[in-house]
């Protein structure tokens, strides 16, 4: 066994916190130096980090398999063990992650504004650090790496609740980062997991107002809602992705079927994979066929309302549930509306709030598409599969917020931190 997996051993959390209250509070008194770190030292760390991964992906892809193994006797769907999943390109992938993140620029001591007062204070508003993110999260170890990459270039320390389906892959992941950290000289206390504790680490997590300052839930519809409706602590929500691609009455069929086809089948399993597709009618009869023909080809079962059933064979009877359906797998339902407005209002009612898109050659039906689509991302003309941090240029995400308040669509260093007024003045009193 290598020094870097020795170290980690000796520092995880579980062997030093016997509670998960106590890991907390280790996080919050880490999150004090960690905050301080020069943009020197938080690089370094998310270097060594990368480099950890990198050189024990052999031991994250076993553990992994341990829980793909139980996860498939526990009957997990084809779309959470694809998520679940870590094979060697993507434990490649998580490392060229964080190496990405570490070459971001510091999202720490931004000069946001500045101001003299007439009495002469001055005024300096900067961006700051949160102190402790917390994370709930199901079968995705790769948030694991981009969450705890994300807080610590962006001078935080973080709770990590993975979920038991993904548990041996987040121990493995949070002892390698942890050991990371030990060994360039940073507190490895800044990174702690509640996993081993269950229902009751989620729990203890959702309670910790004052300790944990930001909770960021992933996942599901259910468990979002849980985290929403149950946390003290303030939650930045994360939705799911009922997502819509709109082909407008001038879609060309070349353009409709490259963006529809790879926004479903590049990666079925994700929150920016197309769900629904509504197709204008006077766009019908010559892009139904070819398009669902298409899909097919592809593996997609469509479900489809009776208009497109008439023009297309094989296509499942839609029902009313398939439109508010994030299948997370390779199916789409698919409708004909009669014009723009039809369409603006089926995603008004079924929208999750993501991401949706428009193929159109129209420019007055494009613009006013992106201007009344009340969503996190709204796109014309580009599949939606590029709803994501990376693609932004953001690095690792933490999640696509499709709240409004304080941070909306991919979330990435700068929706990490907060902000506070710093006053500099010369024994000013306020008369």
């Amino acid at each position: 066994m290598s020094s870097t997996t020795t170290e980690a051993t000796v520092a995880t959390p579980e062997s030093e916190a016997p509670t998960a209250a106590e890991r907390m509070r280790r996080a919050k008194e880490a999150s004090r130096s960690v905050g301080l770190l020069s943009d020197a030292r938080k690089r370094e760390a998310l270097l060594a980090i990368a480099d950890a991964i990198d050189a024990h992906a052999a031991e994250v892809v076993a553990a992994n398999a341990l829980d793909l193994e139980r996860g498939r006797e526990n009957g997990l769907s084809d779309g959470l063990l694809d998520r679940l999943t870590l094979d060697a390109s993507r434990v490649a992938a998580l490392a060229a992650a964080v190496r990405d993140v570490a070459d971001l620029p510091d999202p720490v001591g931004r000069m946001l504004d500045e101001r003299t007062l007439p009495n002469g204070i001055r005024l300096q508003k900067v961006s700051v650090p949160f102190g402790v993110i917390g994370s709930i999260y199901e079968a995705r170890p790769n948030v694991t790496v981009d969450i705890a990459a994300l807080a610590l270039r962006s001078g935080n320390a973080v709770v990590l609740r993975g979920g038991s389906a993904a548990l041996e892959s987040n121990r493995a992941l949070v002892g390698l980062i942890r050991g990371a950290l030990n060994g360039v000289g940073i507190d490895p206390e800044a990174v702690q997991t509640v996993d081993d504790f269950g229902r009751d680490g989620a729990r203890a997590l959702m309670a910790a107002r004052g300790v944990v300052d930001v909770l960021v839930p992933r996942g599901s519809a259910q468990l979002i809602e849980t985290v929403v409706t149950e946390s003290a602590v303030p939650v930045i929500e994360t939705g799911a992705g009922v997502v819509h691609i709109f082909l407008d009455a001038s879609a060309p069929l070349e353009r409709s079927r490259d963006i529809v086809v790879n926004a479903k089948v590049q990666r079925p399993s994700v929150c920016n994979a197309v769900e629904t597709v509504l197709v204008h009618q006077d766009a019908a009869d010559r892009i139904v066929r070819p398009l669902v023909a298409a899909l097919q080809d592809a593996g997609v079962v469509v479900h489809g309302d009776a208009e497109v059933a008439r023009r297309a064979e094989g296509v499942v009877p839609a029902v009313a549930d398939d439109w508010a359906t994030e299948h997370m797998s390779l199916e789409l339902s698919m409708r004909v509306v009669p014009d723009l407005d039809d369409a603006l209002d089926h995603i008004r009612r079924y929208s999750t709030h993501h991401t949706e898109s428009i193929i159109t050659d129209d420019e007055a039906s494009a613009e006013r598409f992106l201007a009344e689509v009340d969503s996190a991302v709204v796109m014309a003309n580009a599949s939606t599969r590029f709803t994501d941090g990376g693609e932004f240029g953001f690095g690792a995400e933490v999640g696509i917020s499709t709240q409004k308040l304080h941070a909306r669509g991919p979330m990435g260093l700068p929706e990490l931190t907060s902000t506070k007024w710093l006053a500099r003045g010369t024994g000013q009193v306020r008369p």
